[in-house]
């Protein structure tokens, strides 16, 4: 599988993904033996372009929070290669991954938990810009007051702090803090999944304007897909450490060719109450990352799995102009 058919079409890559996995080792039993590997990714490959919002989705424990930490190099990879604008940055260290990280940022799940509650919001905002020494102390603060307005917030709001905040205030402070250092690329994991309902739209919103404004790049997470559909070009579909499908927006909502895919779609609540949708009922639990199955990962819950899904593993083929499914099942 070549990375032009993991990439959106016509658009050079901001982002390369290849054959990244993490492994986590976990110890050893009272016989010294070495106990197995948990296999939190294994194997994920994907390209992002600029200006494009890719969307990682599937059920909580897939893998998709630790393929966003593995980018923001917060953790290491057990194998795979990470790159941006061509140039590598899997073993980046020193100066390199200092420059890196200028250029990509996060958004994190809990905007309480991720700001210091000790600090005011223009110096949680300000603080990356400190750090890096950019700006003279007039300039920073300048920065800081342009960039609160551009997440909604008045200039007075720099004086408090987050717990003087709602939830979605929180939120708009740790995406100020995200953009302080203009990234090219933001890993956005959850991003509104701590909100109320009546504030998720706004938060979302304010991505999309901000990722045209300024021309972002954004590796979404999350596993609602109603907000999914709202912000996404891509969608890559996670399962156990795999990614099972990826395909752009309409492409994976019309027509899943993934069965796990189709689950998923199928489990989405619809808005209208007089629709109607065919349920998928998936039977047994998400097998142990520990010791996944061999063959086809979710053949043991798969209602069309066949004698070849268990014992063969299904690899990544094109399905479509720009969609790619992990599926034996041709006709899926």
């Amino acid at each position: 599988m070549s990375m032009s058919e993991l990439s959106p079409p016509a658009a050079k890559p901001l982002l390369e993904v290849e054959g990244l996995a993490k492994y986590f080792a976990t110890g050893s039993n009272w016989l010294m033996r070495a106990e197995p590997s948990l296999r939190a990714v294994d194997g994920v490959s994907f390209a992002l372009a600029r200006g494009e919002t890719l969307c990682l989705v599937g059920e909580s424990g897939c893998g998709k929070s630790t393929v966003g930490k593995l980018i923001l190099q917060l953790i290491e990879p057990s194998a795979g290669v990470i790159r941006i604008d061509g140039v590598e940055m899997t073993a980046a260290h020193g100066e390199a991954l200092r420059a890196y990280r200028k250029r990509v940022q996060m958004i994190f799940q809990d905007p309480f938990a991720s700001l210091n509650p000790r600090l005011k919001a223009k110096t949680i905002v300000g603080e990356p810009l400190e750090n890096y020494g950019l700006f003279s102390p007039r300039e920073r603060s300048e920065r800081v007051a342009d960039l609160l307005a551009k997440v909604g917030l008045r200039p007075e709001a720099g004086d408090k702090f987050p717990f003087e905040f709602s939830g979605g205030q929180r939120q708009r402070i740790g995406i100020a803090r995200a953009l302080a250092l203009s990234p090219d690329l933001i890993v956005a994991d959850e991003p509104v999944s701590a909100l109320d309902v009546s504030v998720q739209a706004q938060v979302l919103n304010l991505l999309v304007d901000l990722r045209e404004a300024l021309g972002l790049s954004y590796l979404f997470i999350s596993h609602d897909l109603g907000v999914v559909e709202h912000i996404a070009h891509r969608v890559a579909v996670m399962y156990l450490g795999r990614i099972v499908e990826i395909g752009d927006k309409t492409t994976i909502f019309a027509a899943p060719r993934h069965p796990y895919t189709q689950a998923l779609m199928a489990a989405a609540p619809i808005a209208d109450p007089r629709a109607k949708r065919e349920r998928i009922v998936l039977e047994g639990d998400v097998p142990s990352p520990l010791d996944p199955p061999k063959g086809c990962a979710f053949h043991p819950r798969c209602p069309f799995a066949f004698d070849r899904c268990r014992v063969e593993t299904p690899l990544l083929t094109r399905r479509g102009a720009g969609h790619l499914a992990a599926c034996h099942l041709k006709a899926a």
